[in-house]
């Protein structure tokens, strides 16, 4: 459904009369291209090599005083005084950051063993979830800290987020960490899942069928699982993008092994969306209610994700990424059973990411996403579709491509420092932190 209230605010009787009424102005996120270049900050002392790997995005240096990004290097604040960096390194320029821009600062871990560390590097998280808040304009601002790892490991990260891609992503914190197996270069980033195998449940509508096209635009074979009475569908959307379809039951006993069965050269990158609402108030839940959604969107993620481990399927260096929910991180009323299955998803996320990286080499992350304009989300009463759309820092809702792209970027084989993440794909939504 078209958001027309964002297209009211994009003409002037409408600039003007939600500007009287200090109603929200959404700008028209840009998803195609950035125009403008990228502005190189730091704060603190840093001896962070960026250079080459900030060249590779794309973004070139910024010769018009409007960049289209800026990343601050803060991975050298480590006290209270060197703060006070940040702010005469970002004020003077963050107003002139292009619409639809991007800015990223770049922090450290941290310290356990120096307090003042810790508080200075902790307050930057509240620094950038503020700005993100205020800046305005589509634009968004994140927070990358950088564990062990070097620059070249968060060269995905920073590609994804300084590009349109991430157009639904601010104030997310995400660590890079040093990977345990070699973080794989592609030899085309514009292709890089070429003759890579990747599975997506739930993928013959809505989100699902968006991430299936992304990966397979990236190059992936995808197989595109979906129910038995979706079979036509999911064979339609199969080879639209050139993959096969597998009809079957995610919630039976068996579904891991006979995705296996189905798989005999393995698979590379395990994409869990399929997931059901079944919303009613715990006082007017019945059981089946209840089970229903826990078995579809956690047990059955738990058991061909166990399954799938065991049996050798997920190839070395694979990637699983499941769909979790701001819902399930902030909570909603009407959907304790949906909040539940969806939190679940983030803990079973923390706790195999670092097993499953150690044992067999694959990454484990999550995507959550908030209001997503969707026939699901069309069909919401419209004083609630409207506040799902405004409550968050770029006031308007997201697109299923959105949710597409930060997965895709979960999933690239450049990846691999990226690990026991969940991040949310909800333009800084203003339920939850």
């Amino acid at each position: 459904m078209a958001d027309r209230y964002l297209s009211f605010t994009g003409t002037a009787p409408g600039r003007f009369l939600t500007r009287r009424l200090g109603l929200p102005q959404p700008a028209p996120l840009e998803r195609r291209s950035l125009t403008g270049g990228l502005l190189r900050l730091t704060a603190g002392k840093s001896d962070l090599d960026l250079a080459s790997v900030l060249t590779r995005t794309g973004l070139g240096p910024d010769d018009a005083g409007r960049p289209a990004a800026i990343v601050l290097d803060a991975t050298g604040v480590r006290d209270v005084d060197s703060l006070a960096e940040v702010h005469a390194a970002l004020h003077p320029v963050v107003r002139s950051v292009a619409a639809s821009g991007r800015v990223v600062v770049l922090g450290a871990p941290l310290d356990p063993a120096d307090h003042h560390q810790a508080a200075a590097q902790q307050a930057l998280e509240g620094f950038t979830r503020s700005l993100g808040k205020e800046i305005g304009r589509g634009r968004t601002v994140n927070l990358v800290r950088l564990g062990d790892a070097d620059a070249e490991a968060a060269e995905s990260t920073l590609r994804f987020l300084l590009s349109p891609a991430s157009a639904y992503v601010s104030g997310q914190v995400i660590e890079v960490q040093a990977a345990d197996t070699p973080v794989t270069t592609p030899d085309d980033w514009d292709l890089p899942l070429a003759g890579r195998t990747a599975l997506v449940t739930g993928a013959a509508r809505g989100i699902g069928a968006a991430v299936a096209a992304t990966l397979a635009g990236q190059g992936a074979h995808v197989v595109v699982l979906d129910v038995p009475r979706a079979e036509e569908e999911a064979r339609k959307v199969a080879e639209r993008l050139g993959g096969s379809a597998l009809a079957l039951d995610i919630t039976a006993a068996d579904a891991g092994e006979r995705i296996a069965a189905a798989l005999p050269g393995g698979l590379d990158v395990l994409i869990h969306n399929a997931g059901i609402t079944r919303d009613r108030r715990l006082v007017n839940m019945d059981a089946d209610r209840w089970s229903s959604v826990l078995d579809v969107n956690l047990a059955s993620v738990l058991r061909t994700t166990d399954a799938l481990l065991a049996a050798g399927t997920l190839n070395r260096g694979g990637r699983i990424v499941a769909t979790a929910s701001i819902a399930g991180l902030a909570g909603n009323a009407g959907q304790t059973n949906y909040g539940a299955s969806k939190a679940g998803i983030a803990g079973l996320v923390r706790s195999l990411a670092p097993r499953a990286l150690a044992a067999h080499g694959v990454t484990v992350n999550a995507v959550a996403p908030g209001f997503i304009e969707t026939k699901m989300t069309a069909a919401v009463p419209l004083f609630i579709r409207e506040a799902g759309r405004r409550m968050n820092s770029l006031a308007q809702g997201g697109l299923p491509a959105d949710v597409a792209e930060t997965t895709a970027w979960l999933a690239h084989p450049a990846s691999g420092a990226v690990n026991g993440q969940v991040v949310r794909v909800c333009g800084q939504s203003l339920l939850g932190a």
